[in-house]
């Protein structure tokens, strides 16, 4: 019997192997300076390595000059922005007697941060409350998403938030947005069909019964040669003013890295239908082409309000021109 016990007791005994693994502790999260690096490895791979063998030479000379023009325009930088760069690079080179390769790209380091710092924007949504947020942007470019993760955002502030479920046109939208409702614990407004204007209009009203912070509004994806639709989401803008004169306070534009030079019409066209006042650059993980935002910062240049470098909650932040410059060359 007490050999049983014994037995029993044994078997019931924590194996030491167990609790030595689950006492290990979990790898540290990653610094959103460590995400941005992976995010951008694409775009580093891309251009990070042909700098180092263009630069090799130590010289600024016209070899390197059209060397590096061809790596710039291939990265979706844009000739008005190429040009630009490889002027400003001159003048460096000129002024401070650039002849090392790790000259030249400090020098072209700053000359791309110089053209990005203006975009530099961050939003602040403490002027108006409920501050609200018009979201825009054609299909698949990850405009839902980027509520969601936007919601979190700003739940990390302190701040309450309401989604809107514009986009009454795609299913898919609204049950994808009340997911992301779900996940935040935040409220959706949203109706099965319907105008999108109204479902707006009617969030607005229970954000400000709420005492509501932040209202997240979403729109149904568009192309910009659909003209109809471009009118339409015209008209979602003129509705929100009626619920509020100054409303939307920031209309942001969400762009796909991956479309590239496609990326500089889109900001024209949303502009002249709505008024863009910042922009949201996604999926610059999966771009090796992150050159698109010097192309924005020379011929439609629109603050960025934030960048997205990955598929989790917490991989969309504000747009820092030296964290981007830094994690692209170093």
């Amino acid at each position: 019997m007490l050999g049983f016990l014994k037995k029993k007791f044994a078997d019931a005994a924590p194996d030491p192997s167990v609790e030595a693994k689950s006492a290990e502790p979990a790898p540290p999260a990653r610094s959103w300076r460590e995400r941005l690096e992976a995010g951008l490895a694409r775009t580093r791979a891309q251009l990070g390595g042909q700098f180092k063998s263009i630069f090799s030479r130590g010289k600024v000379d016209e070899e390197l000059l059209e060397e590096l023009e061809s790596l710039l325009l291939t990265s979706d930088v844009g000739l008005d922005a190429t040009h630009h760069l490889l002027e400003d690079l001159k003048a460096r080179a000129r002024r401070d007697r650039i002849e090392t390769p790790d000259a030249i790209q400090r020098a072209l380091a700053g000359a791309l941060h110089d053209l990005l710092l203006p975009l530099e924007q961050p939003l602040d949504v403490k002027t108006h409350r409920p501050f609200i947020i018009m979201l825009a942007g054609v299909n698949g470019a990850g405009k839902t998403t980027s509520i969601g993760k936007l919601a979190k955002h700003f739940q990390a502030q302190g701040l309450s938030v309401l989604l809107a479920a514009g986009d009454t046109f795609r299913a898919a939208a609204r049950e994808q947005l009340q997911a992301w409702g779900e996940r935040n614990d935040v409220t959706v407004i949203a109706q099965e069909s319907g105008d999108p204007a109204a479902v707006i209009f009617d969030a607005i009203s229970a954000a400000r019964a709420r005492g509501i912070d932040v209202v997240l509004a979403d729109t149904a994806g568009r192309l910009p040669t659909q003209l109809n639709l471009m009118e339409e989401i015209a008209k979602v803008r003129r509705v929100i003013q009626k619920a509020d004169p100054n409303a939307p306070h920031e209309t942001l534009l969400v762009l796909d890295a991956n479309f590239g030079q496609n990326a500089l019409a889109q900001v024209k066209a949303f502009d002249k239908a709505i008024g863009v006042t910042g922009l949201v650059i996604t999926k610059l993980d999966g771009s090796a082409k992150g050159g698109v935002i010097a192309a924005i910062a020379r011929q439609c240049p629109k603050p960025i309000r934030y960048i997205g470098v990955g598929e989790g909650i917490d991989d969309l932040r504000p747009f820092m021109a030296r964290d981007f410059v830094d994690a692209i060359f170093e």
